[in-house]
């Protein structure tokens, strides 16, 4: 995806050293592509579009209690981690992911988002942007806490990676993902898919659509903040299989039925593609979604393509999350 900035470029500058991005992030925080700022307390009295998921939600479905205003992140903050894995993609050999966990014991009914950043950004893009206390906030609203993992989604030669496996075979980010990051975050706790979801910015918004459909065993859940739903793929990493990475090309598997979308575009996010720009892209695949039956919820906050409009957006994206956690027909709404 184009950005005001040249994704290698700036891409090149977060590979070389990670942690020494602060400027770049910075300057990235604010191109990063989206903006939410709707009503707040609205999302949970909201319908999803779609089936009734109570027919296709798969059996041995976890849930979590709700209890707000009474859990551990009500009175202390959530810890923040950066884990390295070792990854050949990855500049030094290593894919750090930030990590952020609500107070207490980790456990394998805690549930995870997995957060993923846009094109031109970082892991610590999504932390430095205070991802982190905005979902403390809105854990102890809710009363439903979940860790947070953000993975590095760069590679070392600064080529735009989609978040995906490139074609020759030089990164393999999806599966870093899913697997690498997994295995890091979980550990011995390993989540039950109805406890996983996905989400993301920009890029990272495409992702969190693309990702979950192409492997619905995994997660239950995505949220797509300004996110497009077709390939927009500038460095060829796809190869000449684009299409097995279009969520609007993937939305035909069974499987992915019951998967939950949400869907964030900002009023005036007008971001470019090689084709079209983002605009329209989440009315565009809402229709696909409703089409299907699939449960969708969209919002279109006031604001463009920033941080600044994205975390406005998180009490309804949070309540959209927890409506899946607790209810053990996730998407009956």
């Amino acid at each position: 995806m184009f950005t005001t900035l040249s994704r290698r470029t700036s891409v090149l500058v977060a590979s070389s050293l990670v942690v020494a991005t602060a400027g770049v992030l910075a300057a990235a925080q604010s191109e990063e592509r989206r903006n939410p700022a709707t009503e707040p307390d609205t999302a949970a009295a909201m319908p999803l579009s779609g089936a009734d998921s109570g027919d296709t939600q798969r059996s041995g479905q976890a849930t979590v209690d709700a209890r707000p205003g009474d859990v551990a992140v009500c009175d202390e903050p959530g810890t923040d981690e950066i884990i390295e894995v070792p990854d050949a993609g990855a500049p030094d050999g290593k894919r750090p992911v930030w990590v952020r966990r609500p107070p207490g014991p980790d456990s394998a009914d805690l549930p995870v988002l997995y957060l993923l950043h846009g094109s031109t950004t970082t892991h610590m893009t999504v932390k430095d942007a205070g991802v982190g206390p905005a979902m403390d906030e809105q854990m102890c609203r809710s009363g439903v806490e979940f860790v947070i993992a953000a993975p590095f989604g760069q590679e070392v030669g600064g080529r735009d990676t989609e978040w995906g496996d490139q074609a020759d075979g030089e990164f393999n980010i999806e599966t870093f993902v899913t697997e690498k990051a997994v295995d890091a975050v979980e550990g011995d706790n390993e989540r039950p898919r109805s406890l996983r979801a996905i989400g993301g910015f920009s890029m990272g918004g495409y992702a969190a659509a693309a990702i979950p459909l192409r492997h619905p065993d995994l997660y239950a859940q995505a949220v797509s903040w300004a996110g497009y739903f077709k390939v927009d793929d500038p460095s060829g990493t796809f190869g000449d299989n684009p299409d097995a990475h279009a969520p609007d090309q993937l939305l035909d598997d069974p499987k992915a039925r019951d998967i939950r979308f949400m869907l964030v575009e900002g009023q005036e996010d007008y971001t470019p593609l090689q084709e079209g720009s983002i605009n329209g892209e989440a009315e565009r695949f809402e229709k696909l979604l409703e089409e299907r039956d699939i449960p969708v919820r969209t919002e279109y906050p006031e604001g463009g393509h920033t941080f600044d409009a994205w975390t406005p957006t998180f009490d309804e994206s949070v309540d959209f999350l927890a409506e899946g956690w607790t209810d053990a027909a996730a998407g009956q709404h």
